[in-house]
């Protein structure tokens, strides 16, 4: 990657820090056997990507809110894309994040 290329931006949502932080999360929160850095961050978060199921993507939420400090509501019309992949996440976490 170039400077110019804006996932090097520390406050960009493509930022790698903030997706291997998130990659980090996954992996604690669900115990998973699975390396974080060995997760694709483009890849499904459901069925063949990492195969989370609904109880997975919920402790992922109550995760993701407790460490970033907003709701992640099961409710909200836009989970399907905000968890679709790590990337997508990462990017809602750095729009939504108070700390």
């Amino acid at each position: 990657m170039s400077p110019a290329d804006p996932a090097d931006r520390p406050d960009d949502p493509r930022a790698p820090d903030l997706t291997a932080e998130l990659a980090t999360l996954l992996v604690e929160a669900l115990n998973l056997e699975t390396a974080p850095d060995a997760i694709d961050p483009d890849a499904p978060l459901y069925g063949d990507g990492l195969g989370l199921d609904s109880i997975d993507i919920l402790e992922v939420a109550l995760a993701v809110s407790s460490r970033y400090g907003f709701q992640l509501r099961s409710d909200d019309e836009r989970n399907e894309q905000i968890f679709a992949s790590l990337r997508s996440l990462a990017a809602h976490v750095a729009r939504h994040r108070s700390h």
